[in-house]
């Protein structure tokens, strides 16, 4: 699969998945997820998928700090219903990243490494996503806001134009490098950015 170069760029995510470790998958339990890993389940890549994925390393890293995050040992609630505008495709990324299903998960062995009801959506809470610790209940709230990070001028109306099957090659191939671009900047540029990507303490 040939893909954008800075993807390799893009920071791992380490976590530690109990389950893997006791059906001998991974050892240890150790698994790494890479942005990559992202795309290739949602089928492309763009600022949803993107932020989706930085929004839930960051805040797994908030609530595990030095420690490796557990997969399968997090519960995450949505503020909007799960068919609320992108709120489906961000819920599959982190679905992907912290083992937690609604409902169709693994069902678990003898009461342990259910996988169920660990995703909920139409939670009153006070910003888009809360992520949980099952072990020890601590929560952080967290939310991501791309509007920090506009698209090129040139982006929408060369989409239009390859939408409508006008667009030459070099057009269609700028439109493709500018919204990668801007993919690129979400994650590299402002990975960090308070601005773009909040997560905090939950009360």
């Amino acid at each position: 699969m040939s893909y954008p170069s800075f993807f390799d760029e893009i920071p791992p995510l380490r976590v530690r998945d109990p389950l893997a470790e006791f059906l001998g998958a991974a050892e240890g339990g150790l698994i790494e997820y890479r942005y990559l890993d992202a795309v290739r389940l949602a089928g492309h890549s763009c600022p949803t998928v993107a932020s989706a994925y930085r929004l839930t390393c960051l805040a797994l890293a908030a609530l595990y700090g030095a420690e490796l995050p557990e997969r399968g040992g997090v519960h995450v609630s949505f503020r909007d219903s799960r068919t609320d505008g992108v709120t489906g495709v961000i819920a599959n990324v982190v679905s992907l990243l912290t083992g937690g299903t609604v409902d169709t998960g693994f069902k678990g062995l003898a009461g342990r490494f259910d996988r169920r009801h660990l995703l909920a959506f139409d939670a009153g809470q006070p910003l888009d996503l809360r992520f949980r610790r099952v072990d020890t209940g601590v929560a952080v709230d967290a939310m991501s806001t791309l509007r920090e990070v506009p698209a090129n001028p040139r982006m929408i109306p060369l989409m239009q134009l390859s939408l409508a099957g006008q667009a030459s090659d070099d057009e269609m191939q700028e439109f493709r490098q500018l919204w990668q671009d801007r993919v690129r900047r979400v994650l590299l540029d402002h990975g960090d950015d308070p601005a773009v990507f909040v997560v905090r303490q939950a009360n």
